[in-house]
C-alpha cells in the first residue's frame, strides 16, 4: 500500500454540541479516486473541510505529507461581485503552494477549456458557468489532493464527462461527495461512508456501493442478534429499509419498462397514434401535442440570429415521464415554456390538454420565503395540516416523510442547508394537486436517500411528468421517454432513458449536442459502439458473452488477490524488513487495483448492453404486436 498523503487519526468535531464524527480515521494515499457518501447533514462537507485544513478537530489529529498540496472545490464557491472571471481563476486556492496567483498562460488555458469570458463579472454568471469556472480554478494547475463537493451541479452532461475524465487521469489523489451515481461509478475506486457518526471504507468503486451496503447492514444485524431487542429491531428496521427499497426498485423498473415500450410504439407509428388521437376516450388522455414547432431569437440573417428548436413534433399523453436533456443555455426551458403553452412557438402548432393542474419546482426555488418557517411555507392556508394526494397529512409527520427533523417545523427556510431548500421545494411541489408536473433540475444538492424517495415518488405519482436533468442514473430509472436538445435548433425524442438514448442515436452526434470531435469519442467510448456501427447492436456478439461468463471469476480472483496485498502491505514492518517487496507489493496493488476497475466496467457496460438489448427486443415485440 502506497504511504498515506493525508490522514486523520481518532478526529472529532461538534460545533460545541453532540459530535457529527467522534474516532475518525481514515488516509488518503496517491491513486486513490474515493467518493464520501452519507446523507444531508451527516458531516460530509464538515469531513473535506477538517481534510483540507479549513477547520480544526476538536480532538484527533491530521497529518499531512511535507509539501503536499490541497484544493478544495466548495459546493458553493464564494464569488464577490465586482470580481473578473480572469481574477477569480487566477487565484491560486490550492494549500501548500508558495504562489498567490497562477501564470498567465495557465490562466488562458483554463478560460479556454472550460469556454469562459475572463472579462465578466463573476456575479453575472449562471449556474453552469459558476461551477465551470470553480472547476478552472482548481484544474488550472492540479495539486497533489483533489476535494470535490458536488462538482457535477448545474453541468451539462457534455461538461459531466469530460470531468469524468480529468478525475480518472488524474495523477494525484482524489475525495468526491456527489449525488450523481453515473459520475461516481465511472471515476472512483474506493467508497467512505459516513453514517451515524461512523466512518466505513472499502477498495471498490461506488458500482459495488448498493451490496456492500447491505452487506454491512446484515452484519450489523447478526451482531445486534447479541444485544438488547431495542438495537436489535433497529438493526433490522435498516436491512429491511435496504432490502426492501432494492425489491421496490426492481418492480419500479420492470414498469418503467412497459411504459418505454409503450412509448416506443407510440414513437414508432405515428400515423397510428395519429388515428387514435381521434377517438375520444384516447383524446381525453391527451397533455401536449406539439406539430413541427420552432422558435428562434434574434433577427432572421443577422449574425445573432439563433435557433432554439426546429420542426419539432410530440405527443405526450397522460402518465407519461418525460426527460429533457441538453447542453447549459441549448434552450430546454425555451422548448419546455412552448410545450406547456407559455411561449408561442414562431411557427408550428401546439395544442395543450383542456383543465391541466400543473405543479412547478424551479431550479431557483423561487417558491421558497426565506423568512417562512418550514411549516408555514407547507400549510399556506394556515393551521398544522397540508394535503397530499387528496389526504390530510399533520405537518409534522410530511417533514418527517421528506428526512426533516419534525422539531424543525418551526425553523425558518434561510437555516437550511442547499440540500435541505431542495428537499423542502420538492414537499411543497409534490403536495400541490397537479395533472402535470414539471421538475427542473430537482437533484441538485440532494443525498441518496433521498433521491431514492423521489424516485418512488414519482414512479406512483398518477400524473404526467417532464423532467429536466442531467443526471443520467436518475432520468434512466425514471423517464420513459428522452427528449434531446443538441445546441443547433436539432430536437429529437428517443424511447427511454438516458442509456437507451445513446444506443439508439444514429447520427454519431456529441452526448448532449456538443459536436467536437472529443465529444463524439466520448459518446462512442460510453455506449461502447463502433464509430461505423448504424443503429444498435439486435444480439451480443460471441466474445462479448464469453466475457460476461468470465468476467465475474476475473473480479473474484482480483479482490482476492487485492485483500492478500493489502493484508501483506498492512504489515509495519515490512517496509524495514524488505523495501524491495514493498516497493513491488505496492506497485502490483495500484495495477490490481485499475484491472479490478476495468474488469467491473466492463463487466457493467457488457450487463447494461444486454439489458439494453432484451428491452429493445421487448420493444420490438410490443410495436409488432
Amino acid at each position: 500500500m502506497a504511504p498515506p498523503l493525508l490522514s486523520l487519526r481518532d478526529a472529532a468535531i461538534g460545533f460545541g454540541g453532540p459530535p457529527l464524527f467522534a474516532g475518525l480515521t481514515l488516509h488518503i494515499a496517491r491513486g486513490d479516486i474515493a467518493c464520501l457518501v452519507g446523507r444531508n447533514g451527516c458531516g460530509k462537507s464538515t469531513l473535506l473541510k477538517l481534510i483540507a485544513g479549513e477547520l480544526e478537530p476538536d480532538a484527533g489529529e491530521r497529518y499531512a505529507e511535507p509539501g503536499l498540496t490541497v484544493a478544495y472545490l466548495a459546493q458553493e464557491p464564494a464569488m464577490p461581485a465586482g470580481t473578473s472571471v480572469y481574477d477569480w481563476i487566477s487565484a491560486d486556492i490550492a494549500q501548500g503552494r508558495p504562489q498567490e496567483i497562477h501564470p498567465r498562460h495557465i490562466v488562458e488555458a483554463a478560460l479556454s477549456l472550460f469556454e469562459l469570458d475572463g472579462q465578466r463579472d463573476v456575479a453575472s454568471l449562471s449556474g453552469g458557468e459558476r461551477r465551470r469556472a470553480a472547476l478552472a480554478q482548481v484544474f488550472a494547475d492540479p495539486p497533489d489532493l483533489l476535494l470535490l463537493d458536488e462538482p457535477t451541479n448545474h453541468l451539462d452532461i457534455a461538461t459531466i464527462r469530460w470531468l469524468e475524465g480529468a478525475v480518472r487521469k488524474f495523477r494525484g489523489a482524489a475525495l468526491v461527495v456527489s449525488h450523481d451515481r453515473t459520475f461516481l461509478a465511472n471515476v472512483t475506486n474506493s467508497i467512505l461512508w459516513l453514517e451515524r457518526g461512523r466512518l466505513r471504507g472499502t477498495a471498490q468503486g461506488f458500482g459495488a456501493f448498493d451490496g456492500w451496503c447491505e452487506q454491512v447492514l446484515d452484519e450489523e444485524a447478526r451482531e445486534a442478534q447479541r444485544l438488547d431487542s431495542r438495537l436489535r429491531d433497529e438493526a433490522r428496521w435498516l436491512l429491511r429499509g435496504v432490502t426492501a427499497r432494492r425489491r421496490r426498485n426492481q418492480g419500479r423498473l420492470r414498469k418503467l419498462e412497459e411504459m418505454r415500450a409503450a412509448r416506443a410504439a407510440l414513437l414508432n407509428d405515428t400515423g397510428r397514434i395519429r388515428a387514435k388521437i381521434d377517438d375520444g376516450e384516447v383524446r381525453s388522455k391527451l397533455v401536449v401535442e406539439a406539430r413541427d414547432i420552432a422558435k428562434g431569437f434574434g433577427p432572421a440573417g443577422s449574425g445573432d440570429a439563433r435557433t432554439i428548436v426546429d420542426g419539432f413534433s410530440t405527443r405526450i399523453l397522460r402518465g407519461d415521464r418525460i426527460g429533457i436533456i441538453g447542453p447549459n443555455g441549448a434552450g430546454k426551458t425555451t422548448l419546455l415554456k412552448m410545450l406547456i403553452g407559455e411561449l408561442k412557438p414562431d411557427s408550428g402548432h401546439v395544442r395543450v390538454g383542456k383543465a391541466l393542474s400543473l405543479a412547478y419546482f424551479d431550479q431557483e426555488r423561487s417558491l421558497l420565503d426565506p423568512k417562512a418557517t418550514l411549516k408555514s411555507t407547507l400549510c399556506d392556508s394556515g393551521g398544522d395540516m397540508v394535503r397530499v394526494g387528496g389526504s390530510m397529512r399533520h405537518v409534522r409527520g410530511y417533514l418527517k416523510d421528506w428526512l426533516f427533523d419534525p422539531r424543525e417545523a418551526e425553523a425558518r427556510v434561510a437555516t437550511l442547508s442547499g440540500g435541505q431548500g431542495n428537499r423542502l421545494m420538492l414537499a411543497k411541489t409534490l403536495a400541490t394537486p397537479s395533472d402535470l408536473l414539471i421538475l427542473d433540475e430537482p437533484t441538485n444538492d440532494l443525498d441518496m436517500d433521498t433521491l431514492d424517495l423521489l424516485q418512488g415518488l414519482l414512479a406512483d405519482y398518477a400524473g404526467t411528468l417532464i423532467l429536466v436533468s442531467h443526471d443520467r442514473d436518475f432520468l434512466d430509472k425514471t423517464v420513459s421517454s428522452t427528449i434531446v436538445l443538441e445546441g443547433d435548433g436539432t430536437v429529437r425524442e428517443y424511447a427511454g432513458g438516458y442509456a437507451d438514448y445513446l444506443i439508439q442515436r444514429r447520427d454519431g452526434a456529441a452526448a448532449a449536442g456538443r459536436p467536437s470531435n472529443s465529444a463524439k469519442k466520448a459518446v462512442r467510448r460510453a455506449a461502447r459502439q463502433p464509430e461505423a456501427t448504424p443503429g444498435p447492436a439486435t444480439r451480443l456478439s460471441y466474445k462479448d458473452r464469453r466475457a460476461l461468463d468470465l468476467l465475474p471469476g476475473q473480479i473474484a480472483a482480483l479482490e482476492a488477490e487485492i485483500a492478500a496485498l493489502e493484508s501483506e502491505l498492512s504489515d509495519s514492518g515490512l517496509y524495514s524488513a524488505d523495501p524491495d517487496r514493498f516497493v513491488q507489493a505496492a506497485a502490483r496493488l495500484e495495477a490490481a487495483r485499475t484491472e479490478l476497475s476495468g474488469a467491473e466496467e466492463r463487466w457493467l457496460t457488457l450487463e447494461a448492453r444486454r439489458e439494453d438489448i432484451e428491452a429493445a427486443r421487448r420493444a420490438a415485440e410490443a410495436t409488432a404486436a
